[in-house]
């Protein structure tokens, strides 16, 4: 099987040289050369015609996002974006995401070299994970959002009476999108969404608000206890596990530190397992696009519990792991492209409040 062929982009010697020797490590991977800025990777790429890109930041003669977006308006490809501005500037992160960029990997604050080294794993299972991707050229909606305004909102009736329902969504590698695309059409009175996207805590809050700004639904972080509303979404904070709860006709969430369940904390199958356990045919299932099997146990729960449950389709998807476990597994009543899955969920809803 052919090596997948990476480009290094960073400034610092220290991090090309950490990540070439991180890289070449694995069997799987080639690193194929490496750039001091946007300037000379510009040129590397025409010249060796990488695979996979891993991007710095902050880069002189031009900014690494400066960038990304040229590069995913000329020439899209997967890139992984690495840098110390992804922790402390989430907003950073978020619009190389918007712009087209797979994941992203942190650089440690202190001890460049131990830290880094501590990440080995986690970039070479991005890198190669983003090999398989398929990077979209950048949509309109990577303007400045405006509530309501992103794109037409889907009509189906009034749907408060289904206050009793609940949507639930997961997501990992490519969620930040596809989550955008799912919750824009979906009009204000729509039953209430919990959603799992695999984030770190330090971004959670600032992504919400992002969804905030572009939904008609309101959309906040998590807290527990959080009732479970039409028109109202809630993202689990990162760091954490959410779960929905049941009082007689009263849904909400819990929040808790429970122990990492498929190495994710918050874990898609920790809140459909909840969604099975206390809502079970009240509910319904969405796994979107990501990376791993996180998810698949739960969904297969919940269509076992009476729940509808969709996933997201090959063609559609940054990364098509999560549906597909979750299809093997058997909990997985329909596959449909992402732009119909907003639709989908909303006449389920619709059908079973009848």
């Amino acid at each position: 099987m052919p090596r997948t062929r990476v480009l290094i982009v960073d400034d610092s010697a220290v991090m090309r040289q950490l990540l070439t020797e991180i890289l070449s490590h694995d069997p799987g991977l080639e690193v194929i050369g490496s750039a001091s800025d946007p300037i000379v990777a510009r040129d590397k790429i025409k010249a060796l015609n990488p695979d996979v890109l891993t991007l710095d930041v902050e880069m002189p003669r031009m900014d690494g996002l400066s960038f990304l977006e040229k590069l995913m308006r000329a020439r899209p490809m997967p890139v992984v974006m690495v840098s110390s501005l992804t922790e402390n500037g989430a907003a950073t992160t978020l619009r190389a995401l918007e712009l087209g960029a797979v994941d992203f990997v942190t650089k440690p604050k202190i001890d460049i070299r131990t830290g880094t080294l501590d990440l080995a794993d986690e970039i070479v299972q991005k890198v190669k994970a983003a090999a398989g991707a398929r990077p979209r050229a950048l949509s309109p909606f990577a303007a400045t959002p405006v509530r309501g305004r992103a794109t037409p909102a889907i009509h189906t009736g009034a749907l408060l009476k289904s206050t009793h329902r609940v949507i639930a969504v997961g997501a990992s590698t490519g969620g930040t999108e596809a989550l955008r695309e799912f919750l824009v059409p979906l009009p204000s009175d729509t039953p209430g969404i919990v959603i799992v996207q695999h984030m770190p805590a330090s971004f959670t809050r600032s992504f919400a608000d992002r969804l905030d700004s572009l939904c008609q639904m309101r959309v906040k972080e998590a807290v527990d206890g959080d009732r479970i509303l039409p028109g109202h979404v809630l993202l689990a904070p990162g760091d954490f596990q959410m779960r929905v709860h049941r009082s007689g006709a009263v849904y909400s969430v819990r929040i808790t530190q429970d122990e990492p369940v498929n190495r994710h904390r918050p874990s898609v199958d920790v809140l459909f397992q909840s969604c099975a356990h206390d809502l079970g045919a009240n509910a319904v299932g969405v796994i979107l696009t990501g990376m791993g099997a996180d998810g698949a146990r739960g969904m297969a729960a919940m269509r076992k519990a009476g729940a509808r449950t969709f996933a997201q389709d090959e063609s559609t998807c940054v990364v098509f792991g999560m549906p597909r476990e979750a299809i093997l597994a058997g909990g997985v009543e329909h596959t449909l492209p992402l732009q119909e899955l907003p639709a989908a969920a909303l006449r389920a809803v619709a059908e079973d409040s009848r």
